[in-house]
């Protein structure tokens, strides 16, 4: 069974850092692309950041230069490095492994940027 677990979240303040695992199970995520993506109260999933098996990184406008994720093949580990976190930042982060022969979607962590 393949299972992507998500941890790391929890209540920060506004310009506080946290850092997002993504376990993989049941799959070698070096055969993987992996993203972390996110979803705020009431709209649908949008993308955060992209690690690609061959170890480039892309990230939505909104968290460049305070986000940063990089992947552990040896632990079957991506993570999301969150460093000046914002109110807006506030939402449930789930990670997704994408290959050429499918997809797999883990549970959430929910980040919470409150003063």
């Amino acid at each position: 069974e393949v299972q992507l677990q998500a941890s790391g979240g929890g209540l920060v303040q506004p310009g506080g850092s946290l850092r997002l695992s993504c376990v993989a199970s049941g799959l070698d995520i070096s055969d993987y692309d992996v993203s972390w993506i996110r979803q705020t109260s009431g709209k649908d999933f949008v993308g955060v950041s992209r690690a690609t098996k061959d170890n480039r990184t892309f990230y939505a406008d909104s968290v460049k230069g305070r986000f940063t994720t990089s992947r552990d093949n040896a632990k079957n580990t991506v993570y999301l490095q969150m460093n000046d976190l914002k109110p807006e930042d506030t939402a449930v982060y789930r990670c997704v492994a994408v290959s050429d022969v499918g997809s797999h979607r883990g549970q959430g962590t929910l980040v919470t940027v409150s003063s």
